[in-house]
């Protein structure tokens, strides 16, 4: 998640804790257990290599620590304790390459669906939920990070968080950085390989635009490199969800240069405060603009007066400068005067300090704190997305904020495209969205207390907002961002994954690229075992 919405407390928890003896070999025949259980623990005992004990990684409902290792990984409270949150039969937090491997051996031969999840913050929890019987394969005790300045590359598992990967390439280097994600605690796993962005996108292009390897466990349990198991599917699970192809192990990461001084600013203005004239200069700037600058987009409504009854749309522009301020303000007073910018409101700082800005923590906090996998705050949470391609008026601006002020509790971020962004081929990688792209938009709606009530509220309003903007969006398809995943796009109702089910919401995250997703899926898992409710479909 890219967020810097307040946030509520969720656990504390690290699920490094396990006692060996929490099962046994024998757990097999207990008689409270399910067949299933009991078949699944079975087949991994037996497909597992014994020199790297399986059993302390299984937790089943009996044991003590089940619950909490559910719920450790999942960063959307909606799907917390709930009614509609089935429950899986085990997870197994793999220890070793070997457990995935008989998970996906043992997943095959019972017919059990089988949810990967590498970071929980998947916004509708599809790596660890399901209408269907299923176990999650948990991938966080996989997360070693090998950092080579010397060949600019880092070996990363797909348990590691972004903010390890930060922290790990910046003790190494204070010139070498990689560009993903502004949120420290997302899982590596399924931020690249669904393309991942950050604020140095129009620099480098996107996380998955940036690897060089890949190891992954396919189908048939074999783990495969980047040269075994061939460039199309190697194609595939950079952009194109790798959850759909196999269970991605670790990226090879090409690192890129940063300087050792970053410029980072974050600005308000209301619409009282020429808000409108400002956004309609910042569509036509920031992304074509330096590469060097990146400038977010936060719109939100909050109250112009103090009883309440009177809101107003507050737009804060959060910028990200690979260079000095001195350069910084010299390039926004020619290019961006409208603005406003000044010298009091920069922050020059170091590329991993400016990390903890964007991820609204105190930059003076000890850089440590990237370590920590338990995101500070959480919330109840429902996202959508678009993308832009025309430029919007300001008529259009301001019928924009009438509907926000409507709905009042809604949120839009606009994230810049253009740079590096539209100079990579739409077909280099599954993701398309490149040249003659303006801006992505992600539509918030956040939420902090429990109920069916409130969250058909916010679930509501986030889709009242996705409407309105339909004439201000792409169109033909309606394009839309695997990562913020949306299940109103369409589902996978049938285990076989059908074609036409699939293409509703595949061409709108994929484009033309879906066709050759699909053509690769059917290649290498024909029976559709890697699935969930938006994975790639295979021909029948």
């Amino acid at each position: 998640m890219s967020d810097r919405t307040p946030l509520l407390s969720l656990l504390s928890i690290l699920i490094f804790l396990y006692q060996p003896s929490q099962i046994s070999d024998s757990s097999s025949s207990s008689s409270s257990s399910s067949s299933s259980h009991n078949d699944l623990i079975h087949c991994l005992l037996n497909h597992s290599d014994h020199s790297h004990r399986i059993t302390p990684a299984i937790f089943t409902p009996d044991n003590a620590s089940f619950s909490t290792v559910l719920q450790a990984y999942i960063r959307n409270l909606r799907f917390i304790n709930n009614s509609y949150t089935r429950k899986p039969y085990l997870i197994l937090t793999a220890l070793h390459v070997s457990h995935v491997q008989a998970a996906v051996i043992c997943g095959r031969k019972l017919n059990l669906q089988m949810k990967i999840r590498s970071g929980g913050h998947d916004y509708e929890g599809a790596s660890y939920r399901s209408d269907n019987p299923f176990f999650i394969l948990d991938m966080f005790n996989l997360r070693s990070i090998d950092v080579d300045i010397d060949t600019e590359t880092a070996s990363v598992q797909a348990g590691a968080t972004l903010g390890e990967v930060y922290y790990r390439i910046a003790e190494k280097s204070k010139i070498h950085g990689f560009p993903a994600g502004v949120c420290p605690t997302v899982g590596v796993g399924g931020h690249i390989s669904g393309a991942g962005y950050g604020n140095l996108m129009r620099k480098y292009g996107t996380s998955a635009d940036n690897v060089a390897d890949a190891q992954i466990v396919d189908v048939h349990g074999r783990l495969l490199d980047r040269k075994s198991m061939g460039e199309d599917l190697f194609w595939a699970i950079t952009g194109g969800g790798g959850a759909s192809f196999g269970v991605v192990i670790s990226y090879k990461l090409k690192l890129v240069r940063v300087p050792e001084v970053v410029t980072v600013f974050e600005v308000a203005r209301t619409l009282e405060q020429n808000a409108t004239d400002i956004s309609y200069k910042w569509q036509h700037v920031a992304p074509s603009i330096d590469n060097d600058l990146f400038i977010r987009v936060i719109i939100e409504v909050i109250n112009a007066s103090e009883n309440g009854k009177n809101k107003t749309v507050r737009i804060t522009f959060i910028a990200l400068f690979l260079g000095d301020s001195e350069r910084l303000l010299s390039l926004m007073n020619q290019s961006f005067p409208e603005l406003g910018l000044k010298q009091s409101e920069c922050i020059e700082t170091s590329w991993l300090r400016s990390v903890l800005f964007w991820a609204n923590i105190n930059i003076t906090k000890p850089l440590e704190i990237l370590l920590d996998r338990t995101p500070q705050l959480v919330y109840y949470l429902k996202r959508k997305s678009d993308y832009v391609k025309e430029p919007i008026s300001k008529e259009g601006f301001e019928q924009i904020w009438k509907k926000m002020i409507e709905l009042k509790d809604a949120v839009m971020y606009f994230n810049p495209y253009g740079g590096r962004m539209a100079e990579i081929p739409a077909t280099a990688i599954p993701f398309p969205h490149r040249a003659g792209y303006l801006w992505k938009i992600q539509y918030q709606g956040n939420w902090h207390e429990a109920g069916k009530e409130v969250e058909d509220y916010y679930v509501e309003l986030t889709r009242k907002l996705h409407d309105f903007m339909t004439d201000y969006v792409s169109k033909r398809p309606r394009a839309a961002y695997l990562n913020y995943k949306d299940l109103d796009l369409g589902i996978n109702h049938h285990a076989e994954s059908c074609y036409q089910e699939g293409r509703v919401y595949g061409v709108n995250y994929f484009m033309d690229n879906f066709h050759r997703l699909v053509r690769i899926k059917t290649k290498v898992d024909p029976f559709n075992f890697f699935r969930n409710e938006q994975s790639i479909p295979v021909l029948l």
